[in-house]
Protein backbone atom coordinates (compact mmCIF):
# COMPACT_ATOMS: atom_id res chain seq x y z
CA UNK A 1 0.00 0.00 0.00
CA UNK A 2 2.33 2.06 0.69
CA UNK A 3 4.23 1.83 -2.53
CA UNK A 4 0.63 3.01 -4.35
CA UNK A 5 0.06 5.78 -2.12
CA UNK A 6 4.18 6.54 -2.98
CA UNK A 7 3.10 6.31 -6.60
CA UNK A 8 0.16 8.08 -6.54
CA UNK A 9 1.63 11.08 -4.55
CA UNK A 10 4.48 11.09 -6.96
CA UNK A 11 2.21 11.08 -9.81
CA UNK A 12 0.28 14.07 -8.68
CA UNK A 13 3.22 15.86 -8.23
CA UNK A 14 4.33 15.31 -11.71
CA UNK A 15 1.02 16.11 -13.10
CA UNK A 16 0.44 19.67 -11.24
CA UNK A 17 4.46 20.63 -12.65
CA UNK A 18 3.38 19.82 -16.17
CA UNK A 19 0.09 21.89 -15.68
CA UNK A 20 2.47 24.54 -14.37
CA UNK A 21 4.46 23.94 -17.88
CA UNK A 22 1.40 24.16 -19.80
CA UNK A 23 0.25 27.33 -18.89
CA UNK A 24 3.21 28.87 -18.80
CA UNK A 25 3.69 27.50 -22.31
CA UNK A 26 0.26 28.93 -22.95
CA UNK A 27 1.32 32.19 -21.87
CA UNK A 28 4.20 32.36 -23.97
CA UNK A 29 2.35 30.85 -26.91
CA UNK A 30 -0.37 33.89 -26.61
CA UNK A 31 2.26 35.99 -26.44
CA UNK A 32 3.76 34.88 -29.21
CA UNK A 33 1.11 35.20 -31.03
CA UNK A 34 0.42 38.63 -30.06
CA UNK A 35 3.20 39.43 -31.65
CA UNK A 36 2.96 37.53 -34.95
CA UNK A 37 0.45 39.38 -35.35
CA UNK A 38 1.50 43.12 -34.89
CA UNK A 39 4.58 42.08 -36.76
CA UNK A 40 1.87 40.75 -39.82
CA UNK A 41 0.43 44.30 -39.70
CA UNK A 42 3.47 46.26 -40.13
CA UNK A 43 4.88 43.55 -42.82
CA UNK A 44 1.22 44.96 -44.52
CA UNK A 45 1.78 48.55 -43.60
CA UNK A 46 5.27 48.73 -44.90
CA UNK A 47 4.33 47.14 -48.06
CA UNK A 48 1.27 49.57 -48.68
CA UNK A 49 3.55 52.12 -47.62
CA UNK A 50 6.34 51.07 -50.03
CA UNK A 51 3.49 50.75 -52.94
CA UNK A 52 2.79 54.45 -52.34
CA UNK A 53 6.08 55.56 -52.23
CA UNK A 54 6.75 54.03 -55.47
CA UNK A 55 3.27 55.66 -56.86
CA UNK A 56 4.77 59.34 -55.64
CA UNK A 57 8.21 58.27 -57.48
CA UNK A 58 6.45 57.37 -60.45
CA UNK A 59 4.10 60.48 -60.28
CA UNK A 60 7.71 63.13 -59.96
CA UNK A 61 9.39 60.85 -62.47
CA UNK A 62 6.47 61.45 -65.66
CA UNK A 63 5.93 65.13 -63.77
CA UNK A 64 10.10 65.47 -64.28
CA UNK A 65 9.47 63.55 -68.35
CA UNK A 66 7.02 66.50 -69.17
CA UNK A 67 8.76 69.51 -67.92
CA UNK A 68 12.24 68.25 -69.45
CA UNK A 69 10.11 67.74 -72.86
CA UNK A 70 8.94 71.47 -72.19
CA UNK A 71 12.16 73.22 -71.42
CA UNK A 72 13.74 71.16 -74.98
CA UNK A 73 10.92 72.63 -77.09
CA UNK A 74 11.28 76.63 -75.61
CA UNK A 75 13.62 78.80 -77.73
CA UNK A 76 16.76 79.30 -76.62
CA UNK A 77 17.57 83.25 -75.77
CA UNK A 78 20.13 85.23 -77.25
CA UNK A 79 23.10 85.38 -75.18
CA UNK A 80 23.71 89.01 -76.15
CA UNK A 81 23.03 90.61 -79.60
CA UNK A 82 25.91 88.35 -81.35
CA UNK A 83 25.33 84.98 -82.80
CA UNK A 84 28.38 83.47 -81.22
CA UNK A 85 26.57 83.95 -77.79
CA UNK A 86 28.62 85.32 -75.00
CA UNK A 87 32.61 86.21 -74.31
CA UNK A 88 34.10 83.32 -73.15
CA UNK A 89 37.89 84.07 -72.91
CA UNK A 90 40.05 86.93 -72.60
CA UNK A 91 43.64 86.56 -73.68
CA UNK A 92 46.75 88.76 -72.33
CA UNK A 93 47.96 92.04 -73.90
CA UNK A 94 49.35 91.60 -77.51
CA UNK A 95 52.03 94.22 -76.74
CA UNK A 96 53.26 96.93 -73.81
CA UNK A 97 54.84 100.03 -75.24
CA UNK A 98 55.68 103.57 -72.97
CA UNK A 99 54.13 105.49 -76.14
CA UNK A 100 54.93 108.90 -77.14
CA UNK A 101 55.40 110.31 -74.03
CA UNK A 102 57.16 107.55 -71.57
CA UNK A 103 56.51 109.00 -67.84
CA UNK A 104 54.30 112.20 -68.74
CA UNK A 105 50.95 111.12 -68.47
CA UNK A 106 49.36 108.47 -66.33
CA UNK A 107 46.04 108.44 -67.02
CA UNK A 108 44.40 108.86 -70.23
CA UNK A 109 42.40 106.32 -73.08
CA UNK A 110 43.32 104.97 -76.64
CA UNK A 111 41.98 102.67 -79.20
CA UNK A 112 40.28 102.56 -82.99
CA UNK A 113 36.66 103.42 -84.01
CA UNK A 114 34.40 100.31 -84.51
CA UNK A 115 32.47 102.30 -87.08
CA UNK A 116 35.52 104.08 -88.86
CA UNK A 117 34.83 106.69 -91.79
CA UNK A 118 36.22 105.29 -95.16
CA UNK A 119 39.66 106.01 -95.11
CA UNK A 120 40.01 105.58 -91.28
CA UNK A 121 40.22 101.91 -91.23
CA UNK A 122 43.37 101.23 -89.90
CA UNK A 123 43.76 104.66 -87.96
CA UNK A 124 44.13 104.67 -83.51
CA UNK A 125 43.62 107.52 -81.14
CA UNK A 126 44.75 108.59 -78.03
CA UNK A 127 43.34 110.91 -75.38
CA UNK A 128 45.54 111.71 -72.75
CA UNK A 129 44.79 113.80 -69.47
CA UNK A 130 47.52 116.21 -70.27
CA UNK A 131 46.28 118.54 -67.20
CA UNK A 132 46.30 118.06 -63.56
CA UNK A 133 45.59 113.92 -64.46
CA UNK A 134 41.65 114.76 -65.49
CA UNK A 135 41.50 117.27 -68.37
CA UNK A 136 42.20 116.97 -72.24
CA UNK A 137 41.29 119.45 -75.10
CA UNK A 138 42.38 117.09 -77.95
CA UNK A 139 42.57 113.83 -79.49
CA UNK A 140 45.60 112.38 -81.35
CA UNK A 141 45.70 110.44 -84.43
CA UNK A 142 47.59 107.69 -85.50
CA UNK A 143 47.66 106.13 -89.22
CA UNK A 144 48.42 102.59 -88.11
CA UNK A 145 48.90 100.53 -84.35
CA UNK A 146 52.36 100.09 -85.81
CA UNK A 147 52.65 104.43 -85.62
CA UNK A 148 50.74 104.07 -82.13
CA UNK A 149 53.41 101.99 -80.97
CA UNK A 150 56.29 103.89 -82.15
CA UNK A 151 55.14 106.97 -81.12
CA UNK A 152 54.91 108.56 -84.57
CA UNK A 153 51.22 110.83 -85.03
CA UNK A 154 50.06 111.16 -87.90
CA UNK A 155 47.82 112.77 -89.22
CA UNK A 156 48.39 114.77 -85.71
CA UNK A 157 45.86 116.70 -83.21
CA UNK A 158 42.20 117.50 -83.59
CA UNK A 159 41.42 120.01 -80.84
CA UNK A 160 38.12 120.62 -78.97
CA UNK A 161 38.90 124.10 -77.79
CA UNK A 162 42.25 125.81 -77.10
CA UNK A 163 41.84 126.19 -73.79
CA UNK A 164 42.02 123.25 -70.82
CA UNK A 165 40.14 122.89 -69.54
CA UNK A 166 37.23 124.84 -70.44
CA UNK A 167 33.49 124.64 -71.17
CA UNK A 168 32.15 120.92 -73.04
CA UNK A 169 36.25 119.96 -72.88
CA UNK A 170 37.71 116.72 -71.66
CA UNK A 171 36.91 115.17 -67.92
CA UNK A 172 38.58 112.09 -66.97
CA UNK A 173 39.75 108.70 -69.12
CA UNK A 174 36.85 107.33 -70.18
CA UNK A 175 36.21 108.28 -73.45
CA UNK A 176 35.82 106.37 -76.77
CA UNK A 177 35.76 107.22 -80.43
CA UNK A 178 32.20 105.76 -82.19
CA UNK A 179 31.25 106.82 -86.21
CA UNK A 180 33.92 109.91 -86.44
CA UNK A 181 32.75 111.15 -82.95
CA UNK A 182 34.65 111.44 -79.64
CA UNK A 183 32.25 110.43 -76.39
CA UNK A 184 33.38 111.79 -73.32
CA UNK A 185 32.20 113.38 -69.52
CA UNK A 186 31.77 116.66 -70.29
CA UNK A 187 33.81 118.96 -67.81
CA UNK A 188 32.72 119.88 -65.14
CA UNK A 189 29.24 118.20 -65.94
CA UNK A 190 27.07 115.24 -65.49
CA UNK A 191 26.86 114.89 -69.12
CA UNK A 192 28.19 113.15 -72.10
CA UNK A 193 29.56 115.35 -74.86
CA UNK A 194 29.74 114.18 -78.54
CA UNK A 195 32.40 115.92 -80.44
CA UNK A 196 32.64 115.36 -84.57
CA UNK A 197 35.49 115.22 -85.94
CA UNK A 198 34.22 116.70 -89.27
CA UNK A 199 32.33 119.76 -88.23
CA UNK A 200 34.30 120.00 -84.92
CA UNK A 201 31.19 120.51 -82.87
CA UNK A 202 29.80 119.54 -79.43
CA UNK A 203 26.55 118.63 -78.38
CA UNK A 204 25.86 117.13 -75.15
CA UNK A 205 23.48 114.49 -73.36
CA UNK A 206 22.14 115.23 -70.14
CA UNK A 207 21.99 112.15 -68.04
CA UNK A 208 19.77 110.98 -65.01
CA UNK A 209 18.59 113.18 -62.16
CA UNK A 210 21.16 112.74 -59.29
CA UNK A 211 24.32 111.73 -61.91
CA UNK A 212 27.19 111.66 -59.45
CA UNK A 213 30.30 113.59 -61.14
CA UNK A 214 33.70 115.29 -60.07
CA UNK A 215 35.07 112.33 -58.89
CA UNK A 216 32.37 111.36 -56.47
CA UNK A 217 31.96 108.40 -58.15
CA UNK A 218 34.86 106.52 -59.14
CA UNK A 219 36.09 103.43 -60.30
CA UNK A 220 37.70 101.38 -57.51
CA UNK A 221 39.95 98.93 -55.60
CA UNK A 222 40.96 98.57 -51.58
CA UNK A 223 43.24 100.53 -51.72
CA UNK A 224 42.74 102.88 -54.41
CA UNK A 225 40.45 104.95 -56.51
CA UNK A 226 40.89 106.42 -60.05
CA UNK A 227 39.97 109.83 -59.78
CA UNK A 228 37.61 111.41 -62.75
CA UNK A 229 35.83 107.90 -63.76
CA UNK A 230 32.12 108.75 -62.65
CA UNK A 231 31.19 107.97 -66.52
CA UNK A 232 32.53 104.90 -68.34
CA UNK A 233 31.91 105.19 -72.18
CA UNK A 234 32.37 101.96 -73.91
CA UNK A 235 31.48 101.00 -77.47
CA UNK A 236 30.69 97.02 -79.34
CA UNK A 237 29.13 96.12 -82.76
CA UNK A 238 26.01 98.24 -81.86
CA UNK A 239 27.16 101.42 -80.62
CA UNK A 240 27.61 103.87 -77.16
CA UNK A 241 26.98 102.48 -74.32
CA UNK A 242 27.60 104.60 -70.71
CA UNK A 243 27.82 103.26 -67.05
CA UNK A 244 27.30 105.61 -64.43
CA UNK A 245 25.86 105.98 -61.04
CA UNK A 246 23.33 108.37 -59.35
CA UNK A 247 22.13 108.90 -55.86
CA UNK A 248 19.00 107.51 -56.26
CA UNK A 249 20.32 103.96 -56.68
CA UNK A 250 22.57 104.31 -53.84
CA UNK A 251 25.80 103.91 -55.95
CA UNK A 252 24.80 100.70 -58.00
CA UNK A 253 25.66 101.04 -61.58
CA UNK A 254 23.41 102.08 -64.23
CA UNK A 255 23.94 101.30 -67.67
CA UNK A 256 22.49 103.40 -70.51
CA UNK A 257 22.54 103.29 -74.26
CA UNK A 258 23.64 105.95 -76.27
CA UNK A 259 21.53 106.67 -79.29
CA UNK A 260 23.59 108.26 -82.28
CA UNK A 261 22.34 111.27 -83.72
CA UNK A 262 23.70 115.44 -83.47
CA UNK A 263 22.64 115.82 -80.28
CA UNK A 264 22.86 112.30 -79.18
CA UNK A 265 20.02 110.61 -76.88
CA UNK A 266 19.80 108.68 -73.94
CA UNK A 267 18.55 105.08 -74.81
CA UNK A 268 16.99 102.45 -72.62
CA UNK A 269 18.26 102.05 -68.98
CA UNK A 270 19.20 99.43 -66.81
CA UNK A 271 20.15 99.09 -63.52
CA UNK A 272 22.14 96.35 -61.67
CA UNK A 273 22.98 95.20 -58.12
CA UNK A 274 26.82 96.18 -58.36
CA UNK A 275 27.90 98.93 -56.36
CA UNK A 276 30.07 100.80 -58.71
CA UNK A 277 33.15 101.55 -56.20
CA UNK A 278 34.21 98.16 -55.84
CA UNK A 279 34.62 98.15 -59.58
CA UNK A 280 38.28 98.70 -61.38
CA UNK A 281 36.37 98.63 -65.35
CA UNK A 282 33.90 97.98 -67.47
CA UNK A 283 33.44 96.89 -71.10
CA UNK A 284 30.51 95.92 -73.75
CA UNK A 285 30.31 93.24 -76.12
CA UNK A 286 27.70 91.68 -77.77
CA UNK A 287 25.04 93.96 -76.08
CA UNK A 288 26.60 92.31 -72.23
CA UNK A 289 28.09 94.87 -69.86
CA UNK A 290 31.26 93.00 -68.24
CA UNK A 291 32.71 94.45 -65.15
CA UNK A 292 36.12 93.81 -63.40
CA UNK A 293 37.88 93.93 -60.07
CA UNK A 294 41.62 94.01 -58.72
CA UNK A 295 43.53 91.42 -58.51
CA UNK A 296 47.16 92.45 -58.52
CA UNK A 297 49.04 94.98 -60.41
CA UNK A 298 49.04 93.17 -63.17
CA UNK A 299 45.86 91.40 -63.04
CA UNK A 300 42.45 91.93 -62.68
CA UNK A 301 39.45 89.70 -63.03
CA UNK A 302 35.90 89.75 -64.97
CA UNK A 303 33.23 89.06 -62.05
CA UNK A 304 30.29 90.52 -63.28
CA UNK A 305 28.08 90.29 -66.40
CA UNK A 306 24.48 92.09 -67.35
CA UNK A 307 22.54 90.71 -70.36
CA UNK A 308 21.18 93.76 -72.04
CA UNK A 309 18.54 91.02 -73.93
CA UNK A 310 17.44 89.45 -71.25
CA UNK A 311 18.11 91.69 -68.90
CA UNK A 312 19.27 89.09 -66.38
CA UNK A 313 22.77 89.15 -64.49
Amino acid sequence: MNEIKQLIDKLNSTTQEHQILTASATRQLEIMKTEMKALEKFDTMQVIKGRQTIEVLRTDLDSCKKEVKALTQLPQLPQGTCPRSRLVSVTGPVFYTEGEYPGLYSYGAWGCDPKPEKGKENWYWLVMMTSNNRYSNYIRFYSSLNSLIRGVSAPGNVYIHTSNPTTNTIQGPNNVLYGGALYYNCYNRDAVCHFNLTTKHVTTLELHQGTRYNSKANFCHLEECYPYTDLDLATDESGVWVVFTTSLDFGNMILSKVEGGEPPALGKTWQTSVYKQAVTNTFMACGVLYATRYVNQELEEIFYSFNTVTGKE
